[in-house]
């Protein structure tokens, strides 16, 4: 096969077909209505989800959303896992032990002293890794949960330049 067919059938055009850009603006509905469609797969009615969402994304802990929402803690968390957060009450360690016991490799009284958490962080840990995020709910929320979280620390950083101009001063 040589170059000319290689290159049979191709054109040369001048302009490119215009294909627009597929949108949907849902910035007219509140954050409740956007999560109300997903009422019978959250943990708690849409307005309190709204409310755990807006108090999360403005840098409150978990069990402070869950307490400005007026509802659990532990609901508070369902609620941010099903939405897309990541908010495991264990870390990698833990997540492990907890899939080991959700595949039945240990007991559940072995898994709780392995991971080191009580009964209700095990039952918490236990839901997340076994219960997969709803991506149209996290579709819906997107934007209320995208923060530019600020560093504490970032004033007391040092940048590149700094650190140069201190050293050949």
């Amino acid at each position: 096969m040589g170059l000319a067919d290689i290159a049979a059938g191709i054109e040369v055009t001048d302009r490119q077909r215009e294909r627009g850009v597929a949108a949907v603006d849902d910035t007219d509905d509140s954050l409740a209505e956007r999560l109300a469609p997903f009422d019978d797969r959250l943990p708690c009615d849409p307005d309190a989800a709204a409310t755990v969402v807006d108090a999360y994304a403005g840098g409150r802990a978990v069990d402070d959303c869950g307490h400005v929402a007026d509802v659990p803690a532990v609901t508070a968390a369902k609620t941010l896992h099903l939405l897309g957060e990541q908010v495991s009450p264990v870390g990698p360690t833990g997540r492990d032990i907890v899939a080991d016991w959700l595949a039945g490799r240990l007991s559940r009284s072995d898994a709780i002293a392995l991971a080191g958490v009580g009964e209700r962080t095990f039952a918490l840990a236990a839901y997340i890794e076994s219960t997969e995020p709803l991506p149209a709910a996290r579709d819906a929320v997107e934007g209320a949960l995208e923060t530019e979280r600020s560093d504490p620390l970032d004033e007391a950083r040092s940048d590149v330049g700094e650190l140069l101009s201190a050293t050949n001063g």
